[in-house]
């Protein structure tokens, strides 16, 4: 069967397969976490964002495919290490975490906020301020990038940091694009 005859079956139109094999990815929608300030970790208005599996490459091909991807989104500075073993959280940029590797308990959001399993596979969009803690991992794997490669700083709730660490959060910018989903979505339409 000739391919013009064979796609019109599929409900896809010749022109049309390309945006078919992209459309569950385009589509996704990320699970959002809120936390709030606790008094010690800011946290953000914005949520959390937490693609599931949203890429089926690993290992070192998923490490270079997820800073590629990335990157294409404007999202650099890209590091590949895995998450502090004690809460943290940035004031001077939003963070992307893509998991290319095994799994991690990460506690977010600080010691009152939640705890969730994350595996090869999983995208997560950090707003500054949200606090991010490794409680356990095994084989873990991260790619890390920040928007217009911004530089970031490390912060763990101590006494002193803020209020400065308060008005660098409010002072950044909203994203142009989502690091998974580019123009297409993501914290573009939940970021509001």
């Amino acid at each position: 069967m000739k391919r013009r005859a064979f796609l019109p079956l599929l409900g896809v139109a010749p022109w049309g397969l390309a945006a078919a094999v992209r459309s569950p990815f385009r589509l996704m929608q990320p699970e959002q976490l809120h936390f709030q300030d606790d008094g010690i970790i800011p946290n953000n208005v914005y949520p959390l964002l937490v693609y599931r599996q949203a890429f089926t490459t690993r290992d070192a091909a998923g490490a270079a495919w997820l800073e590629q991807h990335f990157a294409a989104n404007n999202w650099t500075n890209s590091w590949r290490n895995g998450v502090y073993n004690f809460h943290h959280y940035h004031s001077t940029s939003h963070e992307v975490l893509g998991v290319y590797a095994g799994t991690a308990l990460l506690h977010l959001g600080g010691e009152k906020g939640q705890k969730v399993t994350v595996q090869a596979g999983d995208i997560l969009v950090i707003p500054a301020g949200v606090g991010h803690k490794d409680l356990g991992s095994t084989d873990l794997g991260i790619v890390g990038a920040y928007p217009d490669g911004r530089s970031w700083d490390v912060n763990r709730g101590l006494p002193g940091e803020r209020p400065k660490t308060d008005k660098n959060i409010a002072a950044l910018p909203r994203p142009t694009t989502d690091p998974y989903l580019g123009k297409a979505g993501g914290l573009l339409t939940t970021w509001r």
